[in-house]
């Protein structure tokens, strides 16, 4: 299939607005050519199945979510039911995606959904930015491709695209770069050409399937021969983007005790990091504190520290902490009552490594980390 022909410095114009829309919606359909990803959300055009899988795809792989949005779906298939669904229920089905404030909005939002639109997501993306998670780029999608709205989108795929198409060299993730791409993808997105949903579509998988941050497929490209970017020999430069910080290095000590069956997991007290997950009992250290740390932890447990074995650290990296923790195995006696909580924990208890297994328990991916690196017996999750 051929590209779109020479560069072109006649932008704005809506002959090249028509132009790249008819170039890009003719690549996505085309079955030879093809490089739309086939994901199960695709193949609906429920706006609750769609809004569950843009929150879940915020700051998430696409393969990483397929398996969540599934579950989710299967077990909550109706804004009401997640709406009349326990938080812990829900954190239970979003265990391991991270970002657990995307669940609990999710969550608040069917709530407000159900008590305000009477169980039926707003149509405009305007209207779905007054719901609680919903930004501009989920209200955008949403409304493009299950309402057939001609409301853009612009995520970190779409962004680079633009950037590079139009040779954006603002920073991105400024406000003045910000506010450029925002302004094209909007002057695209309302072309008449072509299905709404289709175009959003298609400028997210030429982001994530060609043009990509590390070595992008030019030469696969439909929009090559119009790209500034490509013309210029600045693919490699663009989209411009400010130097993240180094996340701040957070060390902790965790005590896993468990048996064949069954492990100690605590729950995270309401306001801390990880609220309403369970998780290994932990206890934070500075510089050269480990011991002191662990001897304080296994006091709170009322176990001794000469009882415990070291298996090595873990490191788990969030958005802006890289968290290190040390973890110290013991034998759990199911006959022992373990009093941990305090201001960081609300709860302590004996769960069956079944109730990981089956997503019944809230807990997140540093747990199974931790769990993995443990290495008990009876430790099988996966």
């Amino acid at each position: 299939m051929g590209s779109m022909e020479r560069p072109s410095e006649q932008w704005p114009s809506k002959m090249l607005d028509r132009e790249i829309k008819r170039a890009l919606l003719s690549w996505y359909a085309a079955t030879g050519d093809r490089a739309a990803r086939d994901l199960p959300w695709r193949g609906t055009r429920d706006p609750y199945a769609i809004w569950v899988s843009e929150t879940m795809l915020q700051q998430t792989r696409a393969a990483t979510v397929v398996p969540y949005w599934k579950r989710f779906i299967e077990a909550l298939p109706t804004v009401g039911s997640l709406a009349e669904a326990r938080e812990e229920q829900v954190l239970a089905l979003w265990s391991g995606l991270g970002y657990y404030r995307r669940a609990r909005m999710l969550h608040s939002a069917a709530k407000d959904v159900v008590a305000i639109h009477g169980g039926r997501l707003p149509q405009r993306a305007s209207a779905l930015l007054t719901l609680d998670g919903v930004g501009k780029y989920t209200a955008g999608a949403i409304a493009s491709i299950a309402f057939n709205e001609r409301a853009a989108a612009v995520d970190g795929n779409v962004a680079r695209v633009l950037a590079r198409f139009f040779a954006i060299e603002e920073d991105v993730t400024g406000a003045d770069g910000s506010a450029r791409v925002w302004a094209v993808a909007a002057r695209l997105a309302a072309v008449d050409e072509g299905e709404p949903g289709d175009w959003t579509q298609a400028l997210m998988d030429l982001g994530a399937t060609v043009c990509l941050p590390q070595e992008p497929q030019c030469t696969r490209c439909p929009l090559r021969g119009r790209c500034a970017a490509l013309a210029r020999g600045a693919v490699g430069d663009l989209p411009r983007k400010r130097v993240k910080r180094a996340p701040m290095e957070v060390r902790s000590v965790a005590i896993v005790l468990a048996s064949k069956g069954a492990i100690l997991l605590a729950l995270r007290q309401t306001g801390a990091l990880f609220r309403g997950l369970w998780e290994v009992p932990q206890q934070p250290w500075t510089a050269g504190s480990l011991r002191g740390a662990l001897r304080a932890l296994a006091r709170r447990l009322g176990i001794a520290p000469a009882a415990l074995s070291v298996r090595g650290e873990v490191v788990h990296i969030l958005s802006h902490r890289k968290m290190r923790v040390t973890v110290f195995c013991g034998r759990l006696d199911g006959r022992r009552r373990f009093a941990l909580p305090g201001p960081d924990y609300s709860a302590i208890e004996t769960v069956p490594f079944s109730e990981l297994r089956r997503h019944t328990r809230p807990h997140a991916t540093l747990t199974r980390k931790l769990l993995d690196m443990a290495n008990m017996p009876g430790n099988r999750l996966r």
